[in-house]
């Protein structure tokens, strides 16, 4: 603003230990050479140092103008992440340049692993403010952070969502279960034996259950980068694997095993890795009435004239079934930021603020309106709070 812009161009509000020469030298027109050598001096050092120091560093030259400081380097909100949380953040952006006065902030669909990679990446202007995931950020993901100089993560809870088994609109309506679900989709399933693994030589949804149709198994699904895929894994596809016995008996004794025979999903053209474009599962799906997708409730939601979902273990997905946990593969949605660019990025501050507004992620806000499955009040509360407060995780250790 201007007024920033005043007071980076009066020495005395730069720094305070130069106040000695401020009074002649502004009468001559001209800054203090010292000053002007310390500015210098500073700058060739924050090319040396760690991305955490050279943050601090700023901070002390512009002496408490860190909103002035982000405007020279990036004077915009950047944020990365989850295909399925990006619809919920482009809303709030686009609100939130409406409505304040810092620029609208850059928003881009990675995945939820894409975006922790480039998240954890460093600190800086270089590097995303905030990174969204349709899960919760892994141990590993944290521990990277912190070996870049990423110590200070809040996390952002902002509701729930629903992973979807859909097809189209005009393709009959279709009720699954969790085992159907492992039983089609797996690389490994169970043979005649106990202990026995055999690639899996289904074909056909018939093959799988007789109760179901005589259609080639062909599902859309996303990349192992995405947060979805890791939600689908651990609660549809292990949730299957579980209905086996000896194979959920296999977990207690062998956990990396278990986990590979429950989420290992097969590769011979059965399973389709549609890439992170969720509206593009869509647009297919249009196209093969007999193919199924799977994406977010949201995007189900948001185009009902177009898809269908189906049950579940007998529950359909809707916001209630999602909101109880009902509904099988239900899910939270996170945003996580660094702390060392509130207040330094311009803007930050504030779309947090319009992000856990009421107007935003109330059971009436905007993001309800746009599929969000909301918390209770009391828990948006609580986690307004810690934003306010700037709440940090706990980071791995070594």
């Amino acid at each position: 603003t201007e007024k920033y812009h005043k007071l980076a161009r009066e020495p005395c509000a730069i720094s305070a230990m130069l106040r000695q020469y401020c009074n002649n030298s502004i009468t001559k027109g001209r800054y203090p050479a010292p000053m002007l050598n310390a500015i210098a001096n500073r700058r060739r050092a924050a090319k040396r140092i760690t991305a955490a120091a050279w943050l601090a560093s700023a901070a002390l030259v512009l002496g408490g103008l860190p909103a002035a400081y982000g405007q020279a380097g990036r004077d915009y909100v950047f944020i990365v992440g989850s295909s399925t949380v990006y619809p919920f953040a482009t809303i709030v952006a686009e609100r939130f340049g409406r409505a304040s006065r810092f620029r609208t902030p850059k928003v881009e669909s990675t995945g939820s692993g894409g975006g922790f990679k480039l998240f954890c990446g460093g600190v800086g202007v270089d590097h995303p403010d905030i990174s969204n995931s349709s899960r919760k950020i892994k141990p590993s993901e944290l521990a990277f952070c912190r070996e870049n100089g990423v110590t200070g993560i809040i996390e952002v809870k902002i509701g729930y969502d629903g992973i979807v088994f859909a097809n189209a609109i005009t393709a009959p309506e279709v009720e699954l279960t969790l085992r159907d679900i492992y039983l089609a989709l797996a690389k490994w399933v169970p043979g005649d034996t106990d202990g026995d693994l055999i690639e899996n030589p289904h074909r056909y949804w018939s093959d799988v259950n007789p109760g179901l149709p005589r259609l080639r198994i062909e599902v859309l699904g996303p990349p192992p980068t995405s947060g979805t895929r890791d939600e689908f894994v651990e609660h549809a596809m292990q949730g299957g694997c579980d209905t086996v016995a000896w194979i959920r008996a296999l977990g207690q004794i062998d956990p990396d095993r278990y986990r590979y025979v429950c989420h290992t999903i097969r590769e011979d053209g059965a399973f389709v890795e549609a890439g992170e474009n969720d509206n593009l599962i869509v647009q297919k799906l249009e196209a093969n009435p007999d193919a199924f997708g799977i994406f977010g409730f949201s995007f189900l939601d948001q185009n009902l004239e177009k898809v269908q979902g189906a049950s579940i273990n007998g529950v359909a997905p809707t916001f209630d079934s999602i909101a109880d946990a009902s509904y099988p593969i239900s899910r939270p949605l996170y945003f996580y930021v660094k702390k060392a660019h509130v207040d330094v990025i311009p803007g930050l501050r504030g779309f947090l603020q319009e992000l856990t507004s009421e107007r935003a992620w109330s059971d009436e806000g905007y993001l309800s309106e746009r599929g969000l499955i909301t918390m209770p009040a009391v828990e948006r509360e609580q986690v307004a709070a810690a934003v306010r407060d700037l709440t940090t995780l706990p980071v791995a250790s070594k």
